[in-house]
């Protein structure tokens, strides 16, 4: 059975995959994502590759294997189930579900995990608009953009917010920049790095870095 440590590296890896579909992880952003150094993370890796889990490419970066993606995917229900638990049942903002979802993950059973999907109703996402992988690890496609690559005048919804930190996420949710919500991007200033969003009923502006609008994915209406 695997530890807990590889479960994280792999959930990890699988999250860096998602961002740049079809490319390697590079080992900088691996060690970043999990705060160790990038001589931790090789060795972990090298690991990983042992257990035929990911690919492991010195100086290029790291991938999945079929069986590593698996139990990613694995890892990836477990964590995105638990965190709608904790805000739809037991009333967390969704700024502060991740941590303990991280540690719940690891503890609970299969059965506990497919109880609590059950009693959720089978929900599609997450609260931060992620895609909830079914039991048999199908994860549902999105068409969802980077906000940042959104035109002046753009009417898009909020499909997903890829960010744990609690700031950034309470921010999001007082000025309305959550999954479901309809904007407008009236201006964008590429010598600022700014771009200015409107909510399409209440009518208010919010100005964001570039970076920002960039972990916040999007489908255009």
């Amino acid at each position: 059975m695997p530890t807990s440590t590889v479960e994280q590296y792999i959930k990890t890896i699988y999250q860096q995959e998602e961002q740049l579909p079809g490319t390697l992880v590079p080992m900088k952003d691996l060690s970043a994502a999990m705060e160790v150094t990038p001589g931790t993370a090789t060795t972990m890796v090298k690991h990983l590759a042992g257990l035929c889990l990911v690919l492991y490419v010195p100086r290029k970066g790291v991938s999945l294997t079929p069986e590593g993606r698996k139990l990613a995917l694995t890892m990836v229900r477990r964590h995105r189930l638990i965190e709608t638990f904790l805000e739809k049942v037991l009333g967390y903002d969704w700024a502060e579900v991740h941590d303990d979802a991280e540690d719940l993950e690891h503890a609970v059973s299969d059965r506990f995990v497919e109880r609590i999907d059950a009693y959720l109703g089978y929900p599609a996402t997450d609260p931060h608009g992620a895609p909830i992988p079914s039991e048999e690890g199908l994860v549902k496609n999105s068409r969802a953009i980077p906000l940042d690559q959104c035109e002046e005048g753009q009417r898009f919804r909020i499909s997903r917010v890829g960010d744990t930190q609690e700031e950034f996420l309470s921010f999001l949710k007082a000025h309305r920049l959550t999954p479901g919500e309809e904007f407008i991007l009236e201006t964008r200033s590429a010598l600022a790095g700014t771009i200015t969003v409107r909510h399409a009923l209440s009518k208010e502006c919010l100005t964001l870095g570039s970076d920002q609008g960039a972990r916040i994915a999007v489908a255009p209406q």
